[in-house]
């Protein structure tokens, strides 16, 4: 089970924390990655784009000149396709492009880019970001402490306001909420800074199968011992009676 260090604000070691191998220790799977990229990017788009059709088109639908006698090709319309200015055919239309995949593959491609984060280098456990103030000035400083360099994600357990605040205007920088996390931003962002508590609730959501049962078994009541039988008094032999007495 991978284990990383756990830092501070001022990068000075406060801890360790221990990660399962399911969340964090998962191999490269590269065509989930792909499905969970190509569904994220597909939700993102706003099918709003549309062309005009003849139908569409402002003008007048009277027949401009007689069909036959004139010499001109013959022409039905000022709207049509054939004319500048006239209707499109077979343009775009608004329409829904999203679609979604399995929660299983969503959750298995955001284990898999966290476990080559850490592969890399590229993930950092921080104890908390609570910042005193919701300056950007103090903001880069602090990531200068860390050695965040490049594009940066930041996630949090929870709405942090300062954090917010601070980071919003800078431009390498993306904070989110645990809530907020998906395979498009980890991919995007170099470094990956998590606070203890996120990296252990997401730990805890991504855990799998396995984590799964042991939560079961946790949970599972413990069977009662068995309880002692009484035993049960063992019939004594009848007593013989006397030799003397059978004689007689």
């Amino acid at each position: 089970m991978p284990v990383v260090k756990v830092k501070n604000l001022k990068n000075e070691e406060v801890g360790e924390l221990t990660l399962s191998d399911d969340v964090f220790g998962a191999p490269l799977n590269k065509p989930l990655i792909y499905e969970a990229v190509k569904s994220y990017l597909a939700n993102q788009r706003a099918g709003t784009s549309a062309t005009k059709t003849r139908g569409d088109v402002r003008g007048s639908g009277k027949k401009l000149w007689k069909q036959k006698g004139t010499g001109r090709a013959r022409i039905a319309s000022i709207r049509s396709p054939l004319w500048k200015g006239g209707g499109n055919v077979h343009g775009p239309q608004p329409r829904d492009w999203s679609y979604r995949i399995p929660k299983k593959m969503r959750r298995g491609a955001i284990r898999s880019v966290l476990s080559e984060r850490l592969r890399e280098g590229g993930l950092v456990v921080i104890e908390n970001f609570e910042m005193e103030s919701h300056k950007t000035k103090d903001f880069l400083a602090t990531l200068a402490a860390l050695g965040l360099e490049g594009r940066t994600l930041i996630v949090e357990a929870l709405e942090n306001g300062n954090l917010t605040l601070s980071s919003r205007n800078v431009q390498n920088v993306t904070c989110v909420s645990l809530s907020g996390i998906n395979v498009y931003t980890l991919l995007t962002h170099e470094q990956v800074a998590l606070t203890r508590e996120a990296a252990a609730l997401l730990d805890k959501q991504l855990g799998g199968k396995a984590e799964a049962q042991a939560t079961q078994a946790d949970e599972a009541p413990e069977a009662p011992a068995d309880e002692p039988q009484p035993v049960e008094d063992e019939p004594q032999p009848a007593e013989e009676e006397p030799q003397e007495a059978q004689e007689e």
